[in-house]
Formats: structure tokens, sequence, C-alpha cells
């Protein structure tokens, strides 16, 4: 007898259950995924006085800086490229009363920086980049020509480490945007 071949419908998978794990699969990966949170400039502001008048303070302690609508930076009054900004602020800081135009020592110098409300946020990034840079290179540089060691190899709770940052001190003033 010769067999007949029988046309067989070819077998269905069940798909009952892809809904259910494909659920699961949308709450495991909500769960695990971790989401970034902006959480903007990391600075640590001074608190308020209490109804002290502040020291006086000579003009020429005062390196001011203003960033403008456009992104333009002006230190002192003077265009200045955001590339340049480290420099001047160097060269301003570590006068020790060289040159009458600028500080009287690192301890007075004063950095204001002021923006106006429609300032470029990555353009003032980039100008606060470079300002805390210039402090870091003034405290690199201290660091290296008393230690021979460079600043961040210091320990923070070591004696040289507070001798540098207090030859150094940031002293930057954040004014309210016009």
């Amino acid at each position: 007898m010769l067999k007949k071949k029988r046309n067989r419908e070819t077998p269905e998978i069940n798909g009952s259950s892809l809904a259910d794990i494909a659920f699961l699969l949308l709450i495991f990966f909500l769960v695990v995924t971790t989401i970034d949170v902006d959480t903007g400039i990391g600075l640590v502001l001074p608190p308020i006085p209490d109804d002290i008048e502040p020291p006086p303070i000579r003009e020429r302690n005062i390196l001011n800086i203003l960033v403008d609508a456009q992104g333009r930076v002006l230190m002192d009054g003077e265009l200045t490229a955001v590339v340049q900004v480290k420099d001047k602020i160097v060269r301003f800081v570590n006068n020790n009363g060289a040159d009458p135009e600028l500080s009287d020592s690192p301890d007075d110098a004063i950095v204001s920086i002021k923006t106006d409300r429609r300032t470029p946020y990555n353009i003032y990034i980039d100008m606060l980049d470079e300002v805390m840079g210039a402090y870091a290179e003034l405290r690199n540089n201290e660091s290296m020509a008393r230690f021979g060691v460079s600043f961040d190899a210091l320990n923070e709770e070591s004696e040289q480490y507070e001798e540098i940052k207090n030859a150094f001190p940031k002293r930057i003033s954040i004014a309210e945007p016009d």
C-alpha cells in the first residue's frame, strides 16, 4: 500500500503569554534604569551676613567680569575672549602690588562676575571654568614652587594644603543679573 501524504497544518506558536512577557520586561527596565537628574552648578554660597557692613575694598583689588546677552565677556570694560580670561585672572591675582592697575595681593584680589539674564548658559559655564582654572593653576604653581608636588596631589587635611589654599583664597563674587 502506498501511503498518501496528508496536508498537515503548520502548528502555531501560542502568543497569549507574549503580552505578559512584554509587560514584565517593561517593569524590569523601568526599575533597573537610572535617570540622570540635572543638578546645576555645585557652588557653596556663604551664609547671609547679619547686617554687618562689608569692609572697604580698594577699586584696584576688584576684577569686574561682565558676560552680556550676546555671550561677550568684558573684563574691566575691555572685550576679552573666553580663552584669555584665565591668563588675565592669573596676572591680576598674582600681581602682588607690582602693577598699580592690578591687585595688591592674592589675599585682597576679588573676581566679580556679573551676567545678563539672557546670557547663554554655555558661555557662562565656560567663563566660570576659566575662573576656577585660573585659581587651580595659581595653587598648583605655588605648590610646585614650595613643596615640589602638585596641589591636587596634596592631602586635603595636611598643613601644606591649607597653606596653599590660604595663599590663594578664591574670592569670587557672583552678582545678581540685571
